[in-house]
């Protein structure tokens, strides 16, 4: 199957304004699931065993870090996983000691713990525990995604002691985080889901599916089906070694500051596999697939191998990255990001969260959207910046390309515009709520000339 820019066309046009479905809940939030609950299903845990027995790439590295008593970052999640797979008592045992421990204040490990290795609790252990995670699930309405995934999973754990407490939680973050906090922000721009906090939105998804059989993206599909490709696009093109793997980095607005942050950059490959295991039959998945399937990105390190071992199916198909468009308008979100090739060396611009990035020859130089500059000409497309006036040229190019999608940033956010192209009729479009417009299929060698639309002529 070859993707084509008819097919991913959505891309670039999705409607600003896209109907959400917030009437759409679960049937019940009462939880009928058996156990595990969190993450692991049956057929997951089937997989992750036929890993063992097939001796896999990921299993032997897992197991060689397991044996060789490193150390992980998250011992909860690893060792819990490990029992999960071998059924040995003892990884049950190393995982609730942990969790059991008075340092252990990690929600979403703690939560882990109680629900894999359930059968291996002593009454003791298992009243530390859930004192822990009745605190956690207990208190106020959740204010970030992290929040909300810590409760949901202390609740979930919590489902055969606490039933009433496990529905009445899930119906809170439902109602009142989800729906009322959540995606009113994702609609109005006012929220960006960076890639790192990616993971826990995935695990709430997961969480929410596995137990009461309801998709969250039902509420706002329109957003959710071109969120993988939106995550995909927003790295940096060259990759970063780390000493066990490369990685690729995740744009963040204050790069310049700091150094790569290899735990966001974990969490971001965590969420990319969660997204494929979540849904593998679209094609906006099927792409991140082919992705993520590249063993030079493989996670061998103690952060990431736990995440590639319980997420990772290379036995699934995926479809080359390298057949969708090259510049992807994230009208919703008002983001834009523009590649000149999949090639590691390529020219990268983004426009998110309000900043400008141009990253090339291996640098990134930040560029301010309000001030007067040269268009950024990245081959696929052309940025060109509203402080250097409402008239410009689209660049010519080679005789075979005939036409160039045109972007204008530093405009006033869902401003109306009047647009007059050389030899078309006048015509209207709007800026998206971080101040683009998008002017597709224009031909080389066009000029045009922006006029805002007043306020009163657009009743």
């Amino acid at each position: 199957m070859t993707l084509t820019r008819r097919m991913f066309g959505g891309l670039l046009l999705a409607a600003p304004f896209a109907r959400t479905q917030d009437k759409a809940r679960p049937e019940s939030f009462k939880v009928y699931t058996d156990g595990p609950r969190l993450l692991l299903n049956r057929n997951r845990i089937r997989l992750l065993q036929r890993e063992r027995e097939r001796r896999s790439l990921r299993w032997d590295q897992f197991e060689t870090l397991w044996a060789g008593n490193a150390e992980f970052p998250e011992p909860g999640f690893a060792c819990a996983l490990h029992y999960q797979i071998t059924n040995q008592p003892a990884s049950a045992k190393k995982a609730i000691a942990w969790a059991a421990g008075a340092a252990a204040t990690d929600i979403r490990q703690i939560a882990l713990v109680a629900d894999w290795c359930s059968t291996v609790l002593t009454g003791v252990e298992q009243e530390r525990i859930f004192a822990k995670l009745k605190k956690a699930a207990s208190g106020q309405v959740p204010k970030t995604l992290p929040e909300a995934r810590d409760k949901v999973f202390a609740a979930v754990a919590l489902t055969d002691s606490e039933p009433d407490l496990t529905a009445a939680v899930l119906t809170t973050v439902f109602e009142k985080y989800w729906l009322a906090s959540l995606l009113p922000s994702l609609r109005e721009a006012k929220f960006h889901i960076s890639n790192d906090m990616a993971n826990p939105l995935l695990e709430i998804f997961h969480a929410y599916r596995d137990n009461l059989n309801f998709d969250l993206r039902d509420n706002y599909p329109a957003f959710f089906k071109n969120y993988p490709l939106v995550h995909l696009m927003s790295h940096y093109p060259a990759p970063f070694p780390a000493s066990q793997n490369e990685f690729r980095i995740p744009a963040e607005p204050n790069i310049l500051h700091k150094e790569p942050d290899f735990q966001k950059a974990v969490l971001s490959r965590a969420a990319e596999l969660a997204m494929v295991a979540f849904d593998t039959n679209s094609a906006e998945t099927q792409v991140l697939q082919g992705w993520l399937m590249n063993d030079r990105y493989l996670m061998r390190g103690t952060a990431g191998m736990p995440y590639e071992l319980l997420w990772a199916n290379p036995y699934q198909p995926g479809l080359s990255y390298y057949h969708i468009p090259l510049a992807l308008h994230d009208r919703i979100g008002g983001q834009l990001f523009v590649r000149s090739s999949w090639e590691d060396n390529a020219a990268w611009v983004g426009y998110f969260e309000g900043n400008l990035q141009l990253f090339q020859d291996g640098g990134i130089t930040m560029l301010d959207p309000q001030l007067s500059r040269e268009p950024l000409d990245i081959e696929e497309a052309t940025v060109f910046f509203a402080k250097a006036g409402r008239k410009f040229q689209v660049p010519k190019r080679a005789a075979e390309d005939k036409t160039d999608d045109v972007f204008v940033v530093g405009l006033e956010p869902r401003q109306h515009y009047h647009v007059e192209a050389d030899e078309q009729e006048m015509f209207e479009e709007e800026a998206d709520a971080g101040g683009i417009l998008f002017l597709p299929n224009l031909r080389t060698g066009t000029g045009v000339r922006l006029n805002p639309v007043a306020l009163d002529s657009t009743a």
